[in-house]
């Protein structure tokens, strides 16, 4: 592989996906950055070493002409904030992925890397952290169809070329991180809530996000899965405390789970009703409730040694 690989990212005009494309242009690599309705900002379309390229997941047509040339395929696409997705994400995860994957070996690219979560094991804590098994049972649709193209990868993988890797984030948090701004504007207008159950999360930093990333895609040794978080695995009620503190808000409400599950019934309604986005689901809150914690000692060894924020501590300016 090259020294700067060029790389496809799709969902490139998403969040995590944009956040990543901009690093990496940044840095000189030579990018296509994937796009579906949502055009790239300027920034990214006018930048010299960047390619755009319109393509639809779902028409396998489409990506030939994204994929030629990539050496590596960095995937983040995928539909979020819309209602009943069990009906969908059978087909926007599994079957998109399946697309992109059978159209990566075809043009003979080197590395696939998937955006995934340690969710896919199913529950796991401090003391039983996810290992990187293929075999779990996870409660919520989103969680079981990520696991289902982890399998794909792995499984297609043993007959071709392919690297096939896995990156299970924690919690990425930061300033312009999607989620942490709703979660600060709902503190803002004192609407944060959350449920009584202490819930284990792994935290990661917007910073150490973007450079496990970037080694996944560039360092030639790594393949497999890789857990990727911090040092100080919290609880949720936890985080939104010590956020809620950084931003001067009131602390989050603590309300019995059914109030949360009835608001987000609610907004899946209301969008099906108006054919508009949901910022809630009740598989949100399915994979929400559910305690996650990774085995991080193979990305730290492999992939990012050094931490930029090793603890909510030491990066919680980062969300101001």
């Amino acid at each position: 592989m090259a020294e700067h690989p060029t790389i496809l990212i799709t969902g490139a005009a998403g969040n995590l996906g944009g956040l990543f494309a901009r690093h990496l242009q940044s840095k000189g690599y030579p990018l296509r950055l994937m796009f579906h309705t949502t055009p790239l900002g300027e920034d990214l379309t006018n930048a010299p070493n960047v390619t755009p390229i319109q393509a639809d997941l779902a028409k396998r047509e489409t990506l030939e002409a994204a994929v030629r040339g990539a050496d590596v395929v960095v995937h983040f696409a995928g539909v979020l904030f819309a209602p009943r997705p069990e009906k969908f994400l059978p087909e926007t995860n599994t079957m998109w992925f399946t697309n992109l994957l059978d159209t990566c070996i075809q043009a003979g690219v080197d590395r696939v890397v998937l955006i995934s979560f340690p969710h896919v094991e199913g529950e796991t804590t401090v003391h039983a952290p996810a290992t990187g098994r293929l075999d779990g049972n996870p409660i919520s649709m989103h969680a079981r169809t990520r696991l289902e193209e982890e399998r794909l990868l792995f499984e297609q993988a043993r007959s071709c070329a392919i690297t096939p890797l896995v990156l299970r984030l924690g919690m990425v948090y930061g300033r312009g991180i999607l989620m942490i701004d709703a979660a600060r504007w709902l503190a803002e207008h004192r609407l944060l809530a959350v449920w009584n159950e202490p819930t284990w999360i792994h935290l990661l930093s917007t910073a150490d996000f973007l450079a496990a990333t970037e080694a996944a895609t560039a360092l030639p040794e790594a393949r497999g899965i890789y857990h990727i978080g911090d040092e100080e695995p919290i609880t949720l009620q936890e985080f939104l405390a010590e956020a809620c503190r950084v931003w001067q808000s009131r602390p989050p409400r603590r309300v019995p789970a059914w109030m949360i599950y009835a608001a987000a019934t609610l907004c899946e309604f209301l969008a099906l009703a108006t054919n508009m986005r949901s910022p809630l689901t009740r598989d949100f809150i399915r994979i929400g409730r559910v305690s996650y914690v990774g085995d991080t000692h193979r990305a730290r060894e492999e992939l990012i040694p050094v931490l930029r924020y090793p603890t909510l501590r030491s990066g919680a300016s980062t969300l101001l």
